[in-house]
């Protein structure tokens, strides 16, 4: 009789997702046995997992005392066992995969109600050194949900096309749709001196939310952000740290006027995925996709959007690129002035906060420069300005490395468009923007 092969880790992926308690067997220094459940079984690589240390119980002793483990886990679709033969290496406290245990887990743990029971003290990393699937026949295997190579090179495909970033942001999205059938998904590009994450596209939502902030760390969004690693949960979380109602309506104060966006995901949630826009060793921001049904996700998803994610990055740092050194600045071109009432134009040099006729437009660097566009335009009649002058421009609070200028332009462009207060800002050409007003302008800087 033939005998089959031993599988390989990454072939039973499926068995790490949390959907089936994995158990695991250890013995103490007087090889005592103890068997106990596991919350997780986490895939590293393909040659080590990590499992979740949350009590210093006779699993944890024995382990220090003796570092070799046993883990049973199991398809939740073919029902078939797979047998783990582990050596316990460290336990990790911090970082991008006790992030991303963390989260996980939080999902886990609302799922069977024991969010108070499940937290994560450690993530103890372990070497596998055979992996034995066990006799039995199971069940046949499910039939993939979707051709994800070719989803991935149709996406691909349709990137690679285009030559702005509003193009690039919108392709993406409805690729997503069509291709992944993934019909809620937000891009957020990172504001890494404010420590902010900023929402400039969105797809299947009430409102778009384009401009709501997350702060770096704050749910699964913030936390792929800060450790440039993909958060990903498969059940609903009641969890604070990872539940996605992260904004509320603040209303003003003295020091930082004006409400926040409201953030645009999903009330309900059940899974989740956060993936880090990683250009030349920088995260310029996140891809965040969600789903009202459970474990929509896995971990071909994650790998195929992780790829995405990565040619996403690289086109946007490319489309971001500052202008050519010979760009010179617009010339100051006078056009006849608006005509009707006068749009009352409030900016709050506390936070860049900007009102128009008392509703709250946009704040940070965003409001900043829409307040130098149209203090230029009273002073001189300009309407069209080039990016190379926007960037030179030091009181807008440009960071010298990385501005994302196009992104705050087309998060500008998009707030003013769903505001339609009568101000508009387009596209003027390769660097170029073109303010046009529908009435005159009365401007008010407060300090």
């Amino acid at each position: 009789m033939t005998h089959s092969p031993d599988p390989s880790l990454r072939s039973i992926r499926a068995c790490l997702e949390g959907a089936v308690p994995g158990m695991t067997a250890t013995c103490a220094a007087d090889g005592t046995p103890n068997v106990a459940y596991l919350s997780q079984v986490f895939y590293v690589d393909e040659g080590h997992v990590a499992l979740s240390f949350q009590f210093f119980n006779k699993t944890r002793q024995n382990i220090l005392a003796n570092p070799c483990a046993n883990v049973l886990v199991t398809d939740p679709v073919t029902a078939r066992y797979y047998r783990l033969h582990l050596r316990y290496l460290r336990t990790e406290t911090t970082g991008a995969l006790f992030e991303r245990m963390k989260a996980q887990l939080a999902g886990i743990a609302s799922h069977e109600g024991m969010a108070e029971v499940f937290a994560l003290k450690g993530s103890d990393i372990y070497a596998v050194e055979r992996v034995e699937a066990l006799p039995g026949e199971g069940l046949p295997p499910a039939p993939p949900r979707a051709d994800l190579l070719g989803a991935l090179r149709l996406c691909s495909q349709r990137l690679a096309r285009c030559n702005g970033l509003d193009e690039l942001l919108q392709a993406l999205l409805a690729s997503l749709r069509e291709h992944f059938a993934i019909q809620h998904a937000m891009v957020l590009m990172l504001d890494a001196p404010a420590g902010q994450l900023y929402t400039v596209a969105s797809c299947g939502y009430p409102h778009s939310g384009v401009g709501s902030e997350i702060r770096l760390g704050q749910g699964v969004i913030g936390v792929a952000a800060r450790e440039a690693t993909p958060v990903r949960i498969g059940h609903v979380t009641h969890a604070a740290l990872y539940s996605h109602t992260l904004r509320s309506n603040l209303g003003t104060d003295g020091a930082t006027p004006g409400p926040d966006i409201p953030y645009p995901g999903l009330a309900h949630p059940h899974s989740q995925l956060a993936v880090p826009l990683v250009s030349s060793g920088r995260t310029l921001g996140v891809l965040f996709v969600e789903s009202q049904l459970d474990l929509q996700f896995r971990y071909p998803e994650e790998d195929a959007l992780m790829t995405l994610a990565g040619q996403l990055a690289v086109a946007i740092d490319l489309l971001q690129r500052p202008d050519e050194p010979s760009e010179t600045a617009s010339p100051v071109v006078a056009t006849a002035p608006p005509q009707g009432q006068p749009l009352r134009v409030r900016h709050f040099a506390a936070n860049g906060s900007v009102f128009v006729n008392d509703a709250y437009l946009i704040k940070g660097v965003a409001g900043a420069i829409l307040y130098k566009l149209l203090r230029e335009h009273a002073a001189s009649g300009r309407t069209e300005f080039s990016n190379r002058e926007l960037r030179l421009d030091r009181s807008l609070g440009l960071p010298e490395v990385a501005d994302n200028l196009e992104a705050r332009l087309l998060l500008l462009q998009r707030r003013l468009q769903e505001s339609q207060l009568g101000i508009r800002l387009e596209k003027a050409g390769r660097g170029r923007v073109r303010l046009g007003l529908d009435a005159p302008v009365r401007l008010e800087w407060i300090a």
